[in-house]
Protein backbone atom coordinates (compact mmCIF):
# COMPACT_ATOMS: atom_id res chain seq x y z
CA UNK A 1 0.00 0.00 0.00
CA UNK A 2 1.59 3.36 -0.79
CA UNK A 3 0.49 5.27 1.85
CA UNK A 4 1.13 3.89 5.25
CA UNK A 5 1.04 6.05 7.49
CA UNK A 6 -2.44 7.76 6.58
CA UNK A 7 -4.39 7.75 10.13
CA UNK A 8 -7.41 6.45 8.39
CA UNK A 9 -5.27 3.44 7.20
CA UNK A 10 -4.51 3.02 10.67
CA UNK A 11 -7.26 3.39 11.86
CA UNK A 12 -9.13 0.52 9.72
CA UNK A 13 -5.85 -1.69 10.93
CA UNK A 14 -6.70 -0.81 14.30
CA UNK A 15 -10.40 -2.06 14.49
CA UNK A 16 -9.75 -5.44 11.95
CA UNK A 17 -7.32 -6.39 14.66
CA UNK A 18 -9.81 -5.64 17.50
CA UNK A 19 -12.70 -7.35 15.66
CA UNK A 20 -11.19 -10.32 14.19
CA UNK A 21 -12.35 -9.23 10.60
CA UNK A 22 -10.25 -8.49 7.62
CA UNK A 23 -9.28 -5.09 6.73
CA UNK A 24 -11.55 -5.27 3.69
CA UNK A 25 -14.93 -5.85 5.19
CA UNK A 26 -13.91 -2.37 7.25
CA UNK A 27 -12.99 -0.57 3.90
CA UNK A 28 -16.28 -1.99 2.45
CA UNK A 29 -18.44 -0.52 5.63
CA UNK A 30 -16.80 2.62 5.67
CA UNK A 31 -17.76 3.06 1.53
CA UNK A 32 -21.60 2.08 2.55
CA UNK A 33 -21.07 4.26 5.25
CA UNK A 34 -20.13 7.59 2.60
CA UNK A 35 -23.02 6.60 0.53
CA UNK A 36 -25.50 6.08 2.88
CA UNK A 37 -24.42 10.06 4.35
CA UNK A 38 -24.27 11.27 0.48
CA UNK A 39 -27.71 10.34 -0.18
CA UNK A 40 -29.22 12.91 2.03
CA UNK A 41 -27.31 15.54 0.75
CA UNK A 42 -27.65 14.49 -2.89
CA UNK A 43 -31.19 13.13 -3.31
CA UNK A 44 -31.52 12.05 -6.79
CA UNK A 45 -28.36 11.23 -7.63
CA UNK A 46 -26.63 7.79 -7.89
CA UNK A 47 -23.69 7.85 -5.66
CA UNK A 48 -20.72 5.32 -5.87
CA UNK A 49 -17.80 5.65 -2.95
CA UNK A 50 -14.53 4.20 -3.48
CA UNK A 51 -11.32 4.11 -1.50
CA UNK A 52 -8.32 5.10 -3.10
CA UNK A 53 -5.40 2.84 -1.81
CA UNK A 54 -2.78 5.30 -3.01
CA UNK A 55 -3.89 8.39 -1.30
CA UNK A 56 -6.18 6.36 1.79
CA UNK A 57 -8.92 9.06 1.28
CA UNK A 58 -12.46 7.87 0.61
CA UNK A 59 -13.67 9.30 -3.05
CA UNK A 60 -17.12 9.98 -3.30
CA UNK A 61 -18.71 10.10 -7.16
CA UNK A 62 -22.28 10.37 -9.08
CA UNK A 63 -23.04 7.96 -11.56
CA UNK A 64 -24.55 8.98 -14.82
CA UNK A 65 -25.53 6.57 -17.78
CA UNK A 66 -25.17 7.40 -21.36
CA UNK A 67 -28.40 7.28 -23.30
CA UNK A 68 -29.98 7.80 -26.95
CA UNK A 69 -32.45 10.61 -25.11
CA UNK A 70 -32.34 11.87 -21.05
CA UNK A 71 -35.26 11.25 -19.52
CA UNK A 72 -33.33 11.59 -15.99
CA UNK A 73 -31.11 14.35 -15.93
CA UNK A 74 -29.76 13.18 -12.37
CA UNK A 75 -28.91 9.87 -13.80
CA UNK A 76 -28.46 9.86 -17.39
CA UNK A 77 -26.23 11.93 -20.00
CA UNK A 78 -26.95 12.10 -23.61
CA UNK A 79 -24.29 10.61 -25.89
CA UNK A 80 -23.19 14.16 -27.23
CA UNK A 81 -22.20 15.78 -23.80
CA UNK A 82 -20.66 12.75 -22.94
CA UNK A 83 -18.56 12.88 -25.93
CA UNK A 84 -17.53 16.29 -25.97
CA UNK A 85 -16.17 15.13 -21.96
CA UNK A 86 -14.65 12.49 -22.61
CA UNK A 87 -14.07 11.38 -26.86
CA UNK A 88 -15.33 9.61 -29.33
CA UNK A 89 -14.76 6.43 -26.85
CA UNK A 90 -18.13 7.17 -24.98
CA UNK A 91 -20.54 5.05 -26.08
CA UNK A 92 -24.35 4.06 -25.58
CA UNK A 93 -24.81 2.19 -22.09
CA UNK A 94 -21.24 3.47 -20.78
CA UNK A 95 -21.37 5.12 -16.95
CA UNK A 96 -19.50 7.70 -16.50
CA UNK A 97 -18.56 8.91 -12.88
CA UNK A 98 -18.99 12.91 -11.96
CA UNK A 99 -16.65 13.84 -8.29
CA UNK A 100 -18.85 15.05 -5.51
CA UNK A 101 -17.18 16.53 -2.21
CA UNK A 102 -17.47 15.19 1.19
CA UNK A 103 -16.68 18.01 3.17
CA UNK A 104 -19.89 18.95 3.05
CA UNK A 105 -21.60 16.28 3.76
CA UNK A 106 -22.16 17.77 7.74
CA UNK A 107 -22.42 16.39 11.20
CA UNK A 108 -25.81 14.20 10.99
CA UNK A 109 -24.44 12.66 7.98
CA UNK A 110 -21.20 11.85 10.06
CA UNK A 111 -23.31 10.54 12.59
CA UNK A 112 -25.11 8.22 9.77
CA UNK A 113 -21.96 7.07 8.93
CA UNK A 114 -20.86 6.19 12.41
CA UNK A 115 -23.82 4.37 12.67
CA UNK A 116 -23.53 2.37 9.04
CA UNK A 117 -19.75 1.31 9.90
CA UNK A 118 -20.65 0.13 13.35
CA UNK A 119 -23.68 -1.71 11.74
CA UNK A 120 -21.53 -3.55 9.28
CA UNK A 121 -18.30 -4.28 11.48
CA UNK A 122 -20.83 -6.04 14.15
CA UNK A 123 -22.38 -8.03 11.18
CA UNK A 124 -19.11 -9.33 10.15
CA UNK A 125 -18.54 -10.30 13.53
CA UNK A 126 -21.13 -11.71 14.27
CA UNK A 127 -20.47 -13.67 10.39
CA UNK A 128 -17.66 -14.64 11.57
CA UNK A 129 -18.17 -16.10 15.39
CA UNK A 130 -20.88 -18.10 13.67
CA UNK A 131 -18.69 -20.12 11.37
CA UNK A 132 -15.84 -20.78 13.87
CA UNK A 133 -18.23 -21.87 16.60
CA UNK A 134 -20.60 -23.05 14.22
CA UNK A 135 -17.97 -26.28 13.48
CA UNK A 136 -17.44 -26.36 17.51
CA UNK A 137 -20.81 -27.76 18.66
CA UNK A 138 -20.51 -30.42 21.89
CA UNK A 139 -16.88 -29.04 22.43
CA UNK A 140 -16.13 -28.23 26.30
CA UNK A 141 -14.52 -24.84 26.20
CA UNK A 142 -13.50 -22.65 29.56
CA UNK A 143 -14.06 -19.23 30.12
CA UNK A 144 -14.56 -16.90 33.33
CA UNK A 145 -17.40 -15.08 34.50
CA UNK A 146 -18.21 -11.59 33.59
CA UNK A 147 -21.53 -10.77 34.86
CA UNK A 148 -25.06 -11.92 35.27
CA UNK A 149 -28.11 -10.84 33.66
CA UNK A 150 -31.47 -12.15 35.01
CA UNK A 151 -30.07 -15.25 35.83
CA UNK A 152 -28.11 -15.86 33.30
CA UNK A 153 -24.41 -16.16 33.53
CA UNK A 154 -22.26 -13.75 30.74
CA UNK A 155 -18.66 -15.71 30.43
CA UNK A 156 -15.99 -14.50 28.52
CA UNK A 157 -14.26 -16.82 25.76
CA UNK A 158 -11.37 -14.88 24.71
CA UNK A 159 -12.47 -12.14 22.46
CA UNK A 160 -15.99 -13.10 22.33
CA UNK A 161 -19.22 -13.57 25.20
CA UNK A 162 -21.48 -16.63 25.47
CA UNK A 163 -24.07 -17.10 27.65
CA UNK A 164 -24.68 -19.92 30.51
CA UNK A 165 -28.90 -19.76 30.68
CA UNK A 166 -30.36 -20.31 33.86
CA UNK A 167 -32.07 -23.68 32.96
CA UNK A 168 -28.34 -25.00 31.69
CA UNK A 169 -27.14 -24.29 34.92
CA UNK A 170 -26.64 -26.99 37.89
CA UNK A 171 -28.36 -26.81 41.11
CA UNK A 172 -25.69 -27.24 43.18
CA UNK A 173 -23.36 -24.60 41.69
CA UNK A 174 -22.88 -21.61 42.41
CA UNK A 175 -20.80 -18.55 40.76
CA UNK A 176 -19.42 -15.06 41.21
CA UNK A 177 -17.99 -13.12 39.19
CA UNK A 178 -14.35 -14.47 37.83
CA UNK A 179 -14.93 -17.87 38.57
CA UNK A 180 -13.27 -19.95 35.63
CA UNK A 181 -16.25 -22.89 34.07
CA UNK A 182 -15.82 -25.52 31.81
CA UNK A 183 -18.86 -26.08 29.94
CA UNK A 184 -20.10 -27.39 26.54
CA UNK A 185 -21.15 -25.71 23.52
CA UNK A 186 -24.99 -26.64 22.62
CA UNK A 187 -25.51 -24.22 20.18
CA UNK A 188 -24.63 -20.99 17.87
CA UNK A 189 -27.43 -18.22 17.31
CA UNK A 190 -26.61 -16.42 14.31
CA UNK A 191 -29.22 -13.64 13.89
CA UNK A 192 -29.67 -13.50 17.50
CA UNK A 193 -29.12 -10.04 19.67
CA UNK A 194 -26.66 -10.70 22.61
CA UNK A 195 -23.92 -13.02 22.71
CA UNK A 196 -24.45 -15.83 20.01
CA UNK A 197 -22.62 -18.95 21.81
CA UNK A 198 -25.12 -20.93 24.10
CA UNK A 199 -23.43 -23.06 26.16
CA UNK A 200 -24.33 -25.68 29.05
CA UNK A 201 -23.32 -27.56 32.29
CA UNK A 202 -26.47 -29.91 31.99
CA UNK A 203 -25.84 -31.72 29.41
CA UNK A 204 -24.74 -34.81 29.14
CA UNK A 205 -22.06 -34.08 26.21
CA UNK A 206 -20.27 -32.33 28.99
CA UNK A 207 -19.70 -35.87 31.43
CA UNK A 208 -18.56 -37.61 27.82
CA UNK A 209 -16.03 -35.13 26.88
CA UNK A 210 -14.69 -34.76 30.56
CA UNK A 211 -14.61 -38.55 30.65
CA UNK A 212 -12.47 -38.43 26.84
CA UNK A 213 -10.05 -35.89 28.96
CA UNK A 214 -9.78 -37.78 31.49
CA UNK A 215 -9.39 -41.43 30.30
CA UNK A 216 -6.98 -42.08 27.80
CA UNK A 217 -8.55 -45.41 26.99
CA UNK A 218 -11.93 -43.54 25.82
CA UNK A 219 -9.52 -41.27 24.03
CA UNK A 220 -7.60 -43.65 22.03
CA UNK A 221 -11.00 -45.20 21.38
CA UNK A 222 -10.00 -48.67 23.11
CA UNK A 223 -13.27 -48.32 25.70
CA UNK A 224 -16.59 -46.82 24.09
CA UNK A 225 -19.11 -44.87 25.83
CA UNK A 226 -22.44 -46.03 24.49
CA UNK A 227 -24.47 -43.68 26.42
CA UNK A 228 -25.03 -41.08 29.33
CA UNK A 229 -27.99 -40.03 31.37
CA UNK A 230 -27.76 -37.15 33.82
CA UNK A 231 -30.06 -35.37 36.49
CA UNK A 232 -27.28 -32.32 37.35
CA UNK A 233 -26.44 -31.52 40.49
CA UNK A 234 -27.42 -35.37 41.77
CA UNK A 235 -26.23 -38.33 39.92
CA UNK A 236 -25.33 -39.57 36.37
CA UNK A 237 -25.08 -42.86 34.82
CA UNK A 238 -22.98 -43.73 32.22
CA UNK A 239 -22.54 -46.60 29.81
CA UNK A 240 -19.23 -47.82 28.43
CA UNK A 241 -17.84 -50.73 26.34
CA UNK A 242 -14.45 -52.02 26.00
CA UNK A 243 -13.58 -53.31 22.47
CA UNK A 244 -10.12 -55.32 23.79
CA UNK A 245 -10.94 -58.57 26.08
CA UNK A 246 -8.29 -57.56 28.55
CA UNK A 247 -9.56 -53.82 29.20
CA UNK A 248 -12.17 -53.67 31.99
CA UNK A 249 -14.12 -50.56 30.63
CA UNK A 250 -15.66 -49.80 33.87
CA UNK A 251 -11.91 -50.04 35.84
CA UNK A 252 -10.62 -47.76 32.88
CA UNK A 253 -12.74 -45.28 33.76
CA UNK A 254 -12.80 -44.81 37.76
CA UNK A 255 -8.93 -45.19 37.62
CA UNK A 256 -6.22 -46.19 40.45
CA UNK A 257 -8.26 -45.65 43.45
CA UNK A 258 -11.09 -43.52 41.77
CA UNK A 259 -8.11 -40.89 40.63
CA UNK A 260 -9.99 -40.43 37.14
CA UNK A 261 -13.47 -40.00 38.05
CA UNK A 262 -13.12 -38.28 41.36
CA UNK A 263 -11.86 -35.68 39.15
CA UNK A 264 -15.03 -35.42 36.75
CA UNK A 265 -16.94 -35.35 40.25
CA UNK A 266 -14.92 -32.62 41.62
CA UNK A 267 -15.68 -30.46 37.86
CA UNK A 268 -19.27 -31.25 38.77
CA UNK A 269 -19.25 -30.00 41.72
CA UNK A 270 -20.20 -33.73 43.87
CA UNK A 271 -22.36 -35.37 41.41
CA UNK A 272 -22.77 -38.99 41.75
CA UNK A 273 -21.48 -40.83 38.63
CA UNK A 274 -22.41 -44.46 38.55
CA UNK A 275 -20.32 -46.06 35.81
CA UNK A 276 -21.23 -49.52 34.27
CA UNK A 277 -20.74 -52.00 31.74
CA UNK A 278 -22.89 -52.04 28.40
CA UNK A 279 -23.85 -55.26 27.19
CA UNK A 280 -25.72 -56.35 23.92
CA UNK A 281 -27.97 -58.80 26.13
CA UNK A 282 -30.78 -56.13 27.51
CA UNK A 283 -31.48 -58.33 30.83
CA UNK A 284 -27.62 -57.88 31.62
CA UNK A 285 -27.97 -54.49 30.50
CA UNK A 286 -30.23 -53.64 33.13
CA UNK A 287 -28.84 -55.69 35.93
CA UNK A 288 -26.10 -53.39 35.32
CA UNK A 289 -27.64 -50.61 35.42
CA UNK A 290 -29.80 -50.95 38.37
CA UNK A 291 -26.54 -50.81 40.12
CA UNK A 292 -25.86 -50.24 43.30
CA UNK A 293 -28.49 -51.76 43.95
CA UNK A 294 -28.45 -55.86 43.72
CA UNK A 295 -30.86 -57.66 41.59
CA UNK A 296 -32.42 -61.04 42.42
CA UNK A 297 -33.88 -61.63 38.69
CA UNK A 298 -35.37 -59.96 36.39
CA UNK A 299 -37.98 -60.94 32.93
CA UNK A 300 -38.97 -59.25 29.96
CA UNK A 301 -42.82 -58.38 30.58
CA UNK A 302 -43.34 -56.86 26.85
CA UNK A 303 -40.82 -57.33 24.07
CA UNK A 304 -42.43 -54.82 21.65
CA UNK A 305 -43.01 -52.09 24.47
CA UNK A 306 -39.77 -52.47 25.88
CA UNK A 307 -41.04 -53.25 29.24
CA UNK A 308 -39.17 -55.58 32.07
CA UNK A 309 -39.69 -56.86 35.66
CA UNK A 310 -36.99 -56.49 38.49
CA UNK A 311 -37.31 -58.61 41.42
CA UNK A 312 -34.75 -57.31 44.35
CA UNK A 313 -34.22 -57.68 48.19
CA UNK A 314 -36.81 -55.88 50.20
CA UNK A 315 -33.74 -54.17 52.01
CA UNK A 316 -32.66 -53.16 48.11
CA UNK A 317 -36.01 -52.13 47.42
CA UNK A 318 -35.32 -48.34 48.16
CA UNK A 319 -31.77 -48.89 47.03
CA UNK A 320 -32.63 -49.68 43.30
CA UNK A 321 -35.60 -47.17 43.41
CA UNK A 322 -33.10 -44.32 44.31
CA UNK A 323 -34.02 -40.71 45.87
CA UNK A 324 -37.73 -39.98 44.12
CA UNK A 325 -37.30 -42.61 41.46
CA UNK A 326 -34.05 -41.25 40.46
CA UNK A 327 -32.06 -44.66 40.16
CA UNK A 328 -34.64 -46.21 38.22
CA UNK A 329 -35.36 -43.08 36.17
CA UNK A 330 -31.85 -42.56 34.71
CA UNK A 331 -31.30 -46.87 34.53
CA UNK A 332 -34.50 -46.33 32.12
CA UNK A 333 -33.32 -43.74 30.17
CA UNK A 334 -30.02 -45.46 29.65
CA UNK A 335 -30.72 -48.60 28.77
CA UNK A 336 -33.98 -47.36 26.47
CA UNK A 337 -36.87 -49.89 28.64
CA UNK A 338 -39.65 -49.16 31.19
CA UNK A 339 -38.69 -50.93 34.25
CA UNK A 340 -41.02 -51.95 36.76
CA UNK A 341 -39.21 -52.81 40.33
CA UNK A 342 -40.88 -54.91 42.97
CA UNK A 343 -39.13 -56.48 46.12
CA UNK A 344 -39.68 -60.48 46.73
CA UNK A 345 -42.26 -59.99 49.46
CA UNK A 346 -44.67 -57.67 46.85
CA UNK A 347 -44.20 -60.28 44.33
CA UNK A 348 -44.90 -63.45 46.34
CA UNK A 349 -48.23 -61.02 47.39
CA UNK A 350 -49.15 -60.60 43.63
CA UNK A 351 -48.39 -64.56 42.78
CA UNK A 352 -50.90 -65.69 45.99
CA UNK A 353 -53.32 -63.23 44.78
CA UNK A 354 -53.24 -64.39 41.25
CA UNK A 355 -53.47 -67.90 41.90
CA UNK A 356 -56.78 -66.93 44.57
CA UNK A 357 -57.48 -65.68 41.67
CA UNK A 358 -57.45 -68.63 39.25
CA UNK A 359 -58.73 -71.03 42.30
CA UNK A 360 -62.25 -69.26 43.01
CA UNK A 361 -62.87 -69.05 39.34
CA UNK A 362 -62.04 -73.07 39.11
CA UNK A 363 -64.53 -73.19 42.22
CA UNK A 364 -67.06 -71.12 40.10
CA UNK A 365 -66.73 -72.68 37.13
CA UNK A 366 -66.97 -76.25 38.59
CA UNK A 367 -70.45 -75.25 40.55
CA UNK A 368 -71.46 -74.40 37.37
CA UNK A 369 -70.58 -77.17 35.61
CA UNK A 370 -72.51 -79.26 38.81
CA UNK A 371 -75.75 -76.99 38.25
CA UNK A 372 -75.58 -77.41 34.05
CA UNK A 373 -75.05 -81.52 34.68
CA UNK A 374 -78.09 -81.58 37.29
CA UNK A 375 -80.27 -79.19 34.70
CA UNK A 376 -79.65 -81.55 31.76
CA UNK A 377 -80.46 -84.92 33.88
CA UNK A 378 -83.82 -83.43 35.56
CA UNK A 379 -84.72 -82.73 31.74
CA UNK A 380 -83.40 -85.41 30.68
CA UNK A 381 -85.31 -87.84 33.49
CA UNK A 382 -88.94 -85.63 32.79
CA UNK A 383 -88.34 -86.48 29.04
CA UNK A 384 -88.08 -89.93 29.88
CA UNK A 385 -91.40 -90.31 32.26
CA UNK A 386 -93.00 -88.31 29.13
CA UNK A 387 -92.17 -91.21 27.05
CA UNK A 388 -93.16 -94.19 29.65
CA UNK A 389 -96.46 -92.70 30.16
CA UNK A 390 -97.31 -92.99 26.82
CA UNK A 391 -97.01 -96.54 25.86
CA UNK A 392 -98.62 -98.05 29.63
CA UNK A 393 -102.13 -96.53 28.95
CA UNK A 394 -101.83 -98.00 25.96
CA UNK A 395 -101.29 -101.60 27.31
CA UNK A 396 -104.10 -100.89 29.85
CA UNK A 397 -106.64 -99.86 27.56
CA UNK A 398 -105.82 -103.11 25.52
CA UNK A 399 -106.67 -105.82 28.27
CA UNK A 400 -110.11 -103.88 29.11
CA UNK A 401 -111.23 -104.06 25.25
CA UNK A 402 -110.33 -107.44 25.46
CA UNK A 403 -112.97 -108.00 28.50
CA UNK A 404 -115.50 -106.22 26.89
CA UNK A 405 -114.98 -108.58 23.90
CA UNK A 406 -115.38 -111.60 26.43
CA UNK A 407 -117.81 -110.89 27.50
CA UNK A 408 -119.89 -109.94 25.04
CA UNK A 409 -119.10 -114.08 23.63
CA UNK A 410 -119.62 -115.39 26.30
CA UNK A 411 -123.21 -113.94 26.52
CA UNK A 412 -124.92 -116.21 24.21
CA UNK A 413 -123.01 -119.06 25.39
CA UNK A 414 -125.03 -118.60 28.89
CA UNK A 415 -127.97 -118.64 27.43
CA UNK A 416 -127.92 -121.67 25.90
CA UNK A 417 -126.51 -123.73 29.05
CA UNK A 418 -129.59 -122.73 30.98
CA UNK A 419 -132.18 -125.06 29.16
CA UNK A 420 -129.89 -127.92 29.54
CA UNK A 421 -129.22 -126.78 33.65
CA UNK A 422 -133.19 -127.01 33.84
CA UNK A 423 -133.33 -130.61 31.99
CA UNK A 424 -130.93 -132.04 34.35
CA UNK A 425 -132.15 -131.06 37.70
CA UNK A 426 -134.93 -134.06 37.43
CA UNK A 427 -132.49 -136.51 36.77
CA UNK A 428 -130.31 -134.91 39.69
CA UNK A 429 -132.99 -135.50 42.00
CA UNK A 430 -133.76 -139.34 40.80
CA UNK A 431 -130.35 -140.30 40.98
CA UNK A 432 -130.43 -138.82 45.09
CA UNK A 433 -132.77 -141.72 46.92
CA UNK A 434 -130.54 -144.18 45.27
CA UNK A 435 -127.85 -142.88 46.99
CA UNK A 436 -129.07 -143.14 49.83
CA UNK A 437 -130.10 -147.05 50.53
CA UNK A 438 -126.76 -148.30 48.63
CA UNK A 439 -124.05 -147.88 51.59
CA UNK A 440 -120.47 -146.45 50.74
CA UNK A 441 -117.62 -149.23 50.53
CA UNK A 442 -115.06 -148.60 53.35
CA UNK A 443 -111.42 -149.05 52.20
CA UNK A 444 -109.31 -151.35 53.98
CA UNK A 445 -105.73 -150.29 54.87
CA UNK A 446 -103.35 -152.07 53.02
Amino acid sequence: MAVTNNPLLQQIDAIAKEKGVEPDVIIGAVQDAIEAAARKRYKNETLRARFNQETGQIELCAVKRIVDEVTDPATQISLGEAQQLYGEEAEVDMEIEFPRPTEDLGRIAAQTAKQVIFQKVREAERENVYAEYSQRVGEVVSGVVKRFENGDIIMELGRVEAVLPRKEQSRAENYTVGDRIRAVIRGVNRSAKGPQIVLSRTDPALLIKLFEQEVPEIYDGTVIIRGAVREAGDRAKVGVYSRERDVDPVGACVGMKGTRVQSIIRELRGEKIDIVEWSDDPVLFVTNAISPAKVQRVSIVDDAEKVMEVIVEDRQLSLAIGKKGQNVRLAAKLTGWKIDIKSEEEKRREVEAQFGALEVGGSEAASNEEAASSSEAASSSEAASSEAAAPGGAEETAPEAEGAEAQASVAPAAEAVTPVAEAVEPAAEAVEPAAEETPAETPEPK
